[in-house]
């Protein structure tokens, strides 16, 4: 049994990862750091039936008993706690899942159909964004292939804009609408482009439904497809995947939330211009599924261990 630690634990990423923790059978919860929890147990908060007593952990307040943590704290935040976790115990696996290290060829990127060699050696995990994650999943197949830069329109819940109130998450805002925001040089247009190795345009929206993510790429090729053979494509290329599922038909928002899959699908054809679109539950395969899996691997557990 591995000890684990998480900073930052009450916003809706840590509840999932905390909730998919209670079915694991070799991560033992050993702390959990929250200011706004602080007291309370973990079992009165999350779906896990804990008794450890909540805490608002400091730098040196780490333990050299706790194998992994989990950083689920908001961009800008995470090299103090990395440091201080190392400064105790150099061979902690570290796990971010904010933005800080996703362009630091120190850490290693989570994304981890992708990258499962570095990840099941690696000490420190930066684990992707949600949307990032959706794009990249339904554009790699066809990289090889772009003509020229792919258009990614994205919609999320508003669980996506976490819960510090702001526009992004007020439901009254979000009723009977659709809020574009960051239109350029959005942190998931870099991030997609640099680890893709293609630029991308990406046009973020949040809508008014709770959980998940739904984007939709238009993309000129370098040579035609018929509809069948984009289909055979994706489904070669995902073929030995467990948590990507590839449809011929478009995938919906609400069949992705709660799951910790990708489903791609759709592959509309004209000449060499095609729309494919991915959804994933953003809470999940966009952050706590992902951070599992990224954590199992590191650990020396099976990928999908506590994972449904």
């Amino acid at each position: 049994m591995k000890k684990l630690g998480i900073i930052g634990a009450r916003g809706y990423v840590g509840a999932e990862l905390i909730a998919l923790l209670a079915k694991h059978s070799g991560f033992e919860l050993a702390a959990v750091s929250s200011r706004q929890l602080v007291g309370a147990k973990v079992s009165e908060h999350f779906a896990h039936p804990s008794a450890l007593v909540i805490q608002e952990l400091a730098a040196e307040d780490i333990s050299e008993d706790v194998d992994a943590w989990v950083l689920a704290l908001p961009n800008g935040h995470a090299a103090q706690w990395s440091e201080a976790i190392w400064r105790v115990r150099h061979d902690a696996i570290v796990v971010d899942l904010s933005a800080d290290f996703r362009f630091d060829d120190t850490w290693d990127y989570g994304l981890t159909e992708f990258n499962r060699g570095a990840i099941a050696s690696s000490k420190r995990i930066s684990n992707p964004g949600c949307y990032a994650t959706a794009a990249q999943f339904a554009l790699a197949p066809i990289v090889g292939d772009l003509a020229a830069t792919p258009s990614v329109f994205g919609v999320s819940g508003y669980s996506g804009a976490g819960t510090t109130p702001s526009p992004k998450n007020d439901p009254e805002q979000l009723r009977d609408n659709l809020m574009p925001y960051a239109l350029v040089n959005h942190v998931h247009e870099r991030e997609v482009s640099r680890h893709l190795k293609h630029k991308i345009h990406f046009m973020p929206h949040v809508a008014s439904f709770f959980r998940g993510i739904s984007v939709t790429i238009s993309a000129d090729l370098t040579r035609n497809f018929t509809g069948e053979q984009l289909l055979d494509t994706y489904r070669s290329f995902y073929a030995n995947e467990p948590l990507v599922r590839v449809t011929s038909d478009i995938p919906w928002v609400r069949d992705i939330a709660g799951k910790p899959h990708v489903a791609v699908g759709g592959f509309a054809v004209q000449d060499d211009h095609v729309v494919v679109v991915a959804t994933i539950d953003n809470l999940l395969k966009g952050a706590a599924t992902q951070a599992l899996q990224n954590l199992n691997l590191a650990a020396g557990f099976d990928e999908l261990e506590g994972i449904q």
